[in-house]
C-alpha cells in the first residue's frame, strides 16, 4: 500500500479534528454567565440531567464556546444531542473544572444553574409529573410537574406559569442566564 501524498495530510487532519467553535449565539443554547468564580476559572458546561425511567445524564463533551467578556461575565453557547439517548428533562449547568478533566462533579466544583429546564419528548403530548430519582438528595419530591410538551425539545420555565406557553418548543434557546 502507498502512502498517502502529503498534499492530502491537511484533509486527514481536518477530517479526524475537533467540531468547529462557533461564535456563542451559533449554539442550541446560549446565554451569559456571571457571579464570583474566583481567580482563573476553567469554566465548562455540561448538560445534566435524568431521561426517563431513570437514567442520569451529566454530559461535558457537547460542543461548547464560552468567550470571557471581561469584569467577571462571560458569553456562552451550548450545543444540544439531536436526538438524546432517552427522553427526559435537563439543564445546561457551567462548572468551574477545577481537576481539568471535563467532568461535572458538583460535590466538589463550583457551579451554577437556573431555574430553566430543557425536557426532550419523542412524542407531543402530556409529560406526566417528574421526581427526583430515590438514590439522590431529595429523592421522591417532584422536579418538574405535569405539562403539555411538543416533540423534541422543548423550556420549561420554573418563573413563570405553567400555560399554553410554557413550556415551549425550543428549536434554539436564547437568554439562558447561568449566574452564581
Amino acid at each position: 500500500m502507498r502512502p498517502a501524498p502529503l498534499f492530502l495530510l491537511p484533509l486527514l487532519l481536518a477530517a479526524c479534528g475537533s467540531p468547529e467553535v462557533k461564535a456563542p449565539d451559533a449554539y442550541d443554547v446560549s446565554g451569559t454567565i456571571g457571579g464570583d468564580w474566583g481567580a482563573s476559572p476553567r469554566l465548562r458546561l455540561a448538560l445534566v440531567g435524568t431521561g426517563l425511567p431513570g437514567a442520569v445524564t451529566n454530559d461535558s463533551r457537547r460542543g461548547q464556546n464560552i468567550v470571557n467578556m471581561g469584569t467577571g461575565s462571560w458569553q456562552f453557547g451550548f450545543d444540544l444531542p439531536n436526538v438524546p439517548a432517552v427522553a427526559g428533562v435537563y439543564q445546561v449547568v457551567v462548572f468551574d473544572d477545577a481537576n481539568n478533566d471535563a467532568t461535572f462533579n458538583p460535590l466538589t466544583e463550583k457551579f451554577a444553574r437556573n431555574r430553566q429546564w430543557l425536557i426532550y419528548s419523542a412524542l407531543s403530548g402530556v409529560l406526566p409529573a417528574v421526581q427526583v430519582p430515590a438514590f439522590l438528595p431529595g429523592g421522591g419530591e417532584e422536579l418538574l410537574p405535569e405539562m403539555h410538551v411538543q416533540q423534541g425539545w422543548n423550556l420549561y420555565n420554573r418563573n413563570l406559569l405553567l400555560g399554553s406557553s410554557n413550556p415551549s418548543p425550543a428549536a434554539k434557546v436564547i437568554g439562558y442566564d447561568l449566574s452564581r
